[in-house]
């Protein structure tokens, strides 16, 4: 599933006559590079959630050719459900027991998303979330098994603790995850919520583990200062590392 309905408001002005998941790096938009990433790591279906401008998403889904993989959309233009709220609506479109992953459209990265699948499948957690050491503001916290315990906000002074570790280890979320299709039976919100609230609430009764990156490309592009930033850093990329960040030439 790809989160596309946001409002993009860090965005603006950019966002203010399209949806940030239009918005283009280097000639191709973040869906597209999110859809082909997708489509090569051998996923035949993939929803799509909508909401801002959706119908500028959904002509561009019209008119999006793939080679085979199924693309359905999760209808949001009524209410923006937050991610928990935006999986939670989208239960349906899923195939049962089948894990599902979660990808915001407004990252790009050259991961390799079949080693982070088979994590999962050999794991076997209720969640994996992909992660990488680097500094940000919002950490997770981990044991040394890489098992969630908490999460911190070094700019609120913020830090809720799930699990008893000690010490542990903090990591960037990457904005990618995987979820088994267990996790639909445990969630009781409704309407809007975020999806990390419900981790932090599962995590201290099941698995969520996180899967580190190391050697990979990450952009997040959440901002116009780094929207520039990222367009500049891909257009430097030598072409095989482009083609890993877009699986297409720029």
């Amino acid at each position: 599933m790809i989160f596309a309905a946001g409002l993009g408001s860090r965005l603006r002005p950019l966002t203010n006559n399209k949806p940030k998941a239009l918005v283009e790096i280097n000639g191709f938009t973040m869906l597209e590079i999110a859809l082909k990433k997708l489509e090569n790591a051998g996923i035949t279906k993939t929803v799509v959630n909508i909401h801002h401008h959706h119908r500028q998403v959904v002509d561009f889904l019209n008119n999006y050719k793939t080679s085979g993989m199924e693309i359905l959309i999760s209808d949001e233009k009524d209410q923006l459900l937050d991610t928990g709220g935006g999986l939670l609506k989208a239960r349906s479109l899923f195939d049962a027991n089948t894990p599902v992953v979660l990808y915001n459209v407004d990252i790009i990265t050259s991961t390799d998303l079949n080693s982070f699948m088979r994590f999962h499948e050999e794991e076997k957690p209720l969640v994996s979330l992909m992660v990488k050491d680097r500094p940000t503001s919002r950490y997770l916290l981990f044991d040394k098994n890489m098992i969630l315990c908490g999460r911190e906000n070094t700019k609120t002074g913020e830090k809720i603790m799930i699990r008893s570790a000690s010490p542990t280890l903090p990591f960037g979320f990457q904005g990618v995850h995987i979820v088994s299709p267990e996790i639909f039976n445990l969630i009781r919100e409704r309407g809007v919520f975020p999806i990390m609230q419900l981790y932090l609430r599962l995590g201290s009764e099941h698995i969520i583990k996180g899967y580190e990156t190391k050697n990979d490309i990450w952009f997040d592009i959440g901002t116009p200062e780094k929207l520039e930033n990222t367009r500049k850093k891909v257009r430097e990329l030598p072409e095989e590392e482009r083609h890993k960040l877009i699986s297409a030439k720029l």
